[in-house]
């Protein structure tokens, strides 16, 4: 390690899948080296939402500040690129005043965009976004996820079939730039510097976060989700956020799509999905120290503050 870099200060960064306990070890590491929060989940961003985003509570946000939550209206759509650009000018903000910068999250595209750079995409076209948009409502949002294929296969992998939002932005690029958008990703990035990154990953016995992702999204339902997503369904029909796991389901279950019983065992299968996702996604990231536990168990939390402790002090 170079003299230059063990001068920059300590970035800690938290990946892992959904209910693997990253929110619990960010505030240990937190209060034990002055941290500060930074959200990294796509879905935390937007104000209004809160049952069926798994939030930090107003407890734990009171235990440690945490940024980049509820900074985005319900009607806003808040690019990986938007992110980026708001997460840098945090980090930024935390150095200057020596705070430890803690991000946490499982959105893996918002991590990519804010360590590696985004390539520079094409302006959007509305008149494209609507035509989309359209065709998705007659024909679904899958049909957009077999244009998407057709064009890029790549990028097609790397987006849920669902999420229409990020599937007219890739078409839109494959379209506007005329080549596959998992070519450009690999262009004209500009990757984050003036810190020294440590990713620490966790990576929980399966089956025992998946009985953890069945819990948590059955007590979203016992908590209101169906009625807290009936009031955001009627302020902000158009809302990028109801097509997010456990609203898309409750909407469902409003629209008499599903019963009670069927809505909650789809939310738990698309959270168990989604986790097997982002661990192919975090699989792909470098030098992770992955941690074979959840982040409240105690040996996992005396594990990654040693590894901290060590780091903190090569630059002294």
């Amino acid at each position: 390690m170079n003299s230059a870099s063990t001068t920059n200060p300590l970035l800690i960064v938290i990946l892992g899948p959904t209910a693997s306990g990253k929110t619990a070890l960010s505030l240990t590491l937190a209060e034990r080296f002055s941290g500060e929060i930074v959200n990294c989940d796509s879905v935390a961003v937007y104000r209004e939402f809160e049952i069926g985003t798994a939030k930090p509570t107003r407890e734990e946000r009171d235990r440690v500040p945490h940024h980049l939550i509820d900074i985005c209206s319900p009607d806003e759509t808040m690019t990986a690129g938007d992110y980026a650009r708001r997460g840098r000018e945090m980090l930024g903000e935390l150095k200057r005043r020596g705070r430890l910068p803690i991000v946490v999250g499982g959105t893996g595209l918002y991590l990519r965009a804010l360590l590696e750079g985004l390539f520079p995409g094409p302006q959007r076209s509305e008149e494209l976004r609507e035509r989309l948009r359209q065709r998705s409502g007659q024909r679904g949002s899958k049909y957009l996820h077999r244009l998407l294929t057709r064009m890029d296969a790549g990028a097609a992998e790397k987006i849920h079939p669902n999420d229409e939002p990020k599937l007219i932005r890739a078409i839109e690029v494959c379209l506007s730039a005329r080549q596959p958008m998992t070519r450009l990703w690999e262009q004209g990035r500009e990757p984050l510097t003036g810190f020294r990154i440590l990713r620490i990953g966790l990576d929980p016995d399966r089956q025992q976060l998946y009985a953890r992702i069945n819990q948590r999204a059955a007590q979203m339902f016992a908590a209101g989700l169906p009625e807290e997503t009936q009031g955001l369904m009627q302020q902000f029909p158009k809302s990028p956020v109801l097509g997010s796991l456990g609203y898309r389901q409750a909407v469902q279950l409003l629209r008499g799509e599903f019963t009670r019983e069927q809505a909650i065992t789809a939310a738990q299968q698309g959270h168990r999905n989604y986790a097997k996702r982002q661990m192919t996604w975090f699989r792909r990231e470098p030098d992770v120290h992955w941690m074979k536990g959840f982040g409240d168990e105690q040996s996992i939390v005396v594990s990654t503050t040693e590894m901290v402790e060590r780091q903190l002090k090569i630059a002294d």
